[in-house]
């Protein structure tokens, strides 16, 4: 059984903070997706195809498609940091989801119909960092505290 500690002002552990705060980024990301001047060129933007050369922050190539599912990630994430194992599989699977859409992002040819989401060289390397770090969040955040002797 995995020990969860609990925060002593929010009364949500650890592992549900981060869960909850990454939700919230992902959400914050989606809407910002969808701001024209925080996403340039936004007048490109596509639902779903890589022609779309819509950029959040100027790096990021978004499309409709992209910032929905960056609003859904957000909604599971603060949806399922309620509880302590709910946060640990919103971090540990959507870590894995993004690690599948980074290795989807290194192989296809970005030029291609292939390339729906759409995905650019920085989103792939973004996609790798948040698989990762959701990952490693879900994975540290819910360790057994080691006893002492």
């Amino acid at each position: 059984m995995t020990t969860h500690r609990r925060s002593v002002s929010t009364g949500r552990s650890r592992v549900q903070q981060a869960a909850l705060l990454v939700g919230a980024v992902f959400l914050l990301v989606g809407v910002l997706g969808f701001i024209p001047g925080i996403t340039t060129d936004y007048d490109t933007m596509e639902f779903a195809e890589h022609h779309s050369e819509a950029k959040l922050l100027g790096v990021f190539q978004v499309s409709i498609l992209h910032n929905i599912v960056h609003l859904l990630f957000g909604v599971a994430g603060i949806a399922m940091s309620r509880t302590a194992a709910g946060a640990r599989t919103f971090l540990i699977g959507g870590g894995v989801v993004y690690l599948v859409l980074w290795l989807y992002g290194l192989f296809i040819d970005h030029d291609s119909s292939a390339n729906f989401v759409p995905v650019n060289t920085a989103d792939n390397w973004l996609h790798f960092v948040l698989g990762v770090g959701m990952i490693a969040l879900g994975v540290l955040l819910t360790r057994r505290a080691r006893v002492s002797r």
